[in-house]
């Protein structure tokens, strides 16, 4: 069978996961009357909830005899660490890009990672029926786009298609029939070429490992291309590290090909096709399987180095363990230690104390997700604000900068240019208009400096700026940023709040507790209106006297309280707070809970 191996390239939100769901039902992977999920690709809940992908997944389909493995890669610049080894896995890449929004900062990085191997790109432009899209203009921004990332001739004389993931079609001309995506099949076959390795299928076997998962009954698995050679259950391979040390020989228990949805296990895997084995215990991404009798490595891309750290700890505050099952620092431990191994974008170091651990990746995004996911699993953690990682390079301390990209409505582009311009350091690089009444603004800003500033931008532009950043260079360190300005009330008694406390607080500041709700001493209840922390008592009753009059007892009306998503409060913390998360609640604290620990330490810092 004639085989394609293509990478599926979008950003966030270009509809990328719903065109593979439209491929799939075309080409008869699903029965006429099978129930199907929508977004049949973001298989893990959080990516359900959130419409992001956030792990690539392959899938594959049957066209008129040819076989097309589809790699759906992420679109977050955090879950990075992923994309740039998918596509050494594929001889092919799809760009679809929003006919309305046109090629946007992460189609840039990983449109330049697909240019750089090589890869010669299908264009297809999508949502075209929307009432504001302009495939025009997005198509010239797509190729202004490829020529400034270096494309050679072959790659600027890519195909184009015009399509409606949704509706189900893609065509040629703008004004074509509209029917089906016989047309996008038809141009993966004739444009993409068959892989190269199919000759190869005499020599030795030899696997690249792209992707590593776990599956709860045949253990550690790793996903890849066969690059020569074949395999079956049962066979003898070695694992190689990238510098050639011999890390173990396994047998190989099972070999699982993807078929529509499903993997299979299939009995033998031969070059060209991506597959899954199972039956090693160390190897990893990045490491070559192969028969015995190969002794060097297939070259490997090397892994993007964490931007960010955060700390994870056990939960200590006084009420510690009432929603959670795993409070242990051993167990948060070997949970930690299992995600390094699935994901090699996240690195885990213990702290002195065996208390807390160091975890280290690529953004906010991705540790929310590891943190979000963790507390579904039932866990409980304090987690620290989130750290930038510095770097010596020729003596002088260099610090992570981001290509933000923003589009705002033309009367906000001020305050927005304003506040990464001034205090968080940042480059304006390009300001022009995108569309009607829309300014886009591109600056460099240091990592550090955006930490905490989306909450901020969404209030500045009254939830209608869109905000993509993007890992851009290490550069020397910019110099002091101020945090946040406005200081804390802390609740200075352990009980349940009381409304009519609330109600004579409110003057101080805004709250995020409302009535009846357990604080206790050292915990962060509200925002101070002034930039001190106050200590206020949330439990304080009405005095009951025997005097009534009309009008001094009615209900108390407090103001809605503030609640934070998790992202937002790690982003909103200073670096003497953690942010306590259980299953069911997300509360701020100060990290010394007694108020003459915290003046202690306070003066041992001053």
């Amino acid at each position: 069978m004639d085989l394609r191996n293509v990478a599926i390239i979008a950003h966030v939100d270009h509809g990328k996961t719903t065109l593979v769901d439209e491929l799939l039902k075309q080409s008869g992977t699903f029965r006429e009357n099978e129930a199907t999920a929508e977004r049949a690709m973001d298989s893990n809940d959080l990516e359900r909830e959130r419409g992001i992908t956030i792990l690539a997944k392959a899938t594959s389909v049957e066209w008129q005899g040819t076989r097309i493995n589809i790699v759906d890669t992420p679109g977050h610049a955090d879950f990075g660490g992923e994309v740039e080894r998918i596509l050494s896995m594929v001889d092919g890449v799809v760009l679809l890009v929003d006919a309305a929004e046109g090629p946007m900062p992460q189609t840039k990085f990983v449109t330049s990672k697909a240019l750089a191997l090589g890869l010669r790109p299908i264009v297809v432009l999508n949502k075209v029926d929307k009432p504001d899209a302009e495939p025009d203009r997005a198509l010239d921004e797509v190729f202004d786009l490829f020529a400034n990332l270096g494309a050679d001739d072959d790659q600027l004389d890519f195909p184009v298609l015009y399509a409606s993931g949704r509706s189900g079609w893609a065509d040629a001309e703008l004004d074509g029939p509209r029917e089906n995506l016989t047309a996008l099949f038809e141009l993966i076959v004739s444009h993409v070429p068959a892989p190269k390795q199919i000759a190869d299928r005499a020599k030795p076997f030899r696997m690249l490992a792209t992707t590593l998962g776990a599956d709860p009954f045949i253990g550690r698995i790793l996903t890849g291309r066969v690059e020569s050679g074949t395999v079956k259950a049962g066979q003898t391979l070695h694992a190689l590290s990238r510098e050639g040390q011999k890390l173990e020989q396994f047998r190989v228990t099972k070999v699982l090909a993807f078929r529509g949805l499903q993997q299979q296990a299939i009995d033998v895997a031969e070059a060209g096709d991506i597959v899954t084995l199972a039956g090693m215990s160390k190897a990893t991404v990045a490491d070559t399987l192969a028969d015995t009798s190969i002794d060097v490595p297939l070259p490997a891309q090397p892994i993007d180095p964490p931007t960010i750290t955060v700390t994870f700890g056990i939960n200590d505050s006084p009420l510690a363990g009432r929603d959670g099952k795993k409070v242990q620092s051993r167990v948060i431990r070997e949970r930690l230690m299992r995600e390094a191994e699935t994901n090699v974008a996240i690195q885990v170091t213990d702290t002195p104390g065996g208390e807390a651990f160091e975890v280290a990746g690529r953004g906010e995004l991705q540790m929310g997700v590891l943190i979000e996911n963790m507390r579904r699993e039932g866990f409980e953690l304090s987690i620290s604000r989130p750290q930038v990682v510095f770097r010596d390079i020729d003596g002088q301390r260099h610090e992570p900068v981001e290509e933000v990209t923003i589009d705002v409505d033309d009367e906000y582009s001020g305050a927005v240019i304003e506040k990464i311009t001034g205090a968080r350091k940042g480059e304006l690089v390009e300001m022009k208009p995108a569309g009607a009444g829309k300014t886009r603004i591109i600056a460099h800003v240091p990592s550090r400096g955006l930490i905490g500033y989306h909450g901020e931008f969404l209030t500045d532009t009254r939830g209608t700026g869109v905000m993509n950043r993007v890992f851009h260079e290490w550069a020397p360190y910019k110099g002091t940023i101020p945090g946040r300005r406005a200081g804390v009330l802390i609740s200075m008694e352990d009980g349940v709040s009381v409304a009519y406390a609330i109600f004579n607080l409110e003057d101080r500041g805004k709250f995020f507790i409302g009535a009846q709700e357990q604080v206790y001493q050292g915990m962060i209840i509200g925002e101070h209106s002034r930039d001190n922390d106050l200590e206020v008592n949330p439990l304080k009753g009405k005095k009951l006297t025997n005097i009534r009059a009309s009008g001094s007892d009615e209900a108390v009306r407090l103001t809605t309280p503030v609640r934070m998503s998790l992202e937002e409060a790690i982003a909103y913390i200073d670096n003497d707070e953690l942010v306590e998360v259980t299953p069911n609640a997300i509360r701020l604290r100060k990290r010394f809970l007694d108020p003459h620990e915290r003046k202690r330490q306070a003066r041992a810092a001053g």
